[in-house]
């Protein structure tokens, strides 16, 4: 089998576990996220903050979501390598989605896309915050809701207020799933 590895412990071969198809649905949605990058530093550059370009991308990438655990279920490659890539690709599209919001509302929706790199940052400070999470629906649907919502906010026709409400909300959901894990692992020690 071209591309397999050698499994010492059994003998037997087995594939790479970024050959799956919920992993390339994922590393799709990864390059969705960079060219979403790519269009949030041009809309920088040019000193604008929303774009439907950017909204081609960003909600494309989101369905992705979407789909790639349901594809690794599926067909029964659901592996941690795979749940990783999924979460940071998740809280690199948040971040990359909150700058052009922040700079439509407000400083202070960049936290959205931040919480996730604060909860890393306090993991060092705080080694309980290290441990695995079981499985969460809220936090699950937490994450999708921000994401959408960061969309709603960055279409050009939405007025302002009404983006700050929605980012303003997110940012609410966002953290509730958050401090709610916090006090979890804190409880388990």
């Amino acid at each position: 089998m071209p591309g397999a590895q050698y499994n010492a412990m059994n003998g037997a071969r087995r594939r790479p576990w970024l050959s799956g198809p919920a992993t390339k649905v994922t590393l799709l949605r990864g390059l969705l996220v960079v060219g979403c990058a790519l269009v949030v530093l041009a809309l920088v550059m040019d000193g604008q903050s929303r774009s439907w370009w950017l909204l081609a991308l960003a909600v494309p990438a989101l369905g992705l979501d979407a789909v790639d655990g349901a594809v690794a279920r599926y067909t029964g490659t659901v592996s941690p390598q795979g749940a990783r890539l999924d979460l940071e690709t998740d809280a690199a599209m948040l971040l990359v989605l909150s700058v052009p919001v922040a700079a439509t509302v407000g400083w202070w929706v960049l936290l959205v896309g931040l919480l996730r790199y604060l909860f890393v940052v306090g993991s060092w400070i705080r080694p309980r915050w290290r441990q695995e999470l079981p499985f969460s629906q809220f936090r699950r649907v937490a994450a999708g809701t921000v994401g959408v919502a960061l969309c709603i906010a960055l279409v050009p026709v939405v007025p302002v207020g009404a983006a700050a409400v929605v980012s303003g909300s997110a940012l609410i959901l966002l953290a509730c799933s958050f401090v709610r894990d916090v006090l979890f692992l804190e409880r388990r020690g």
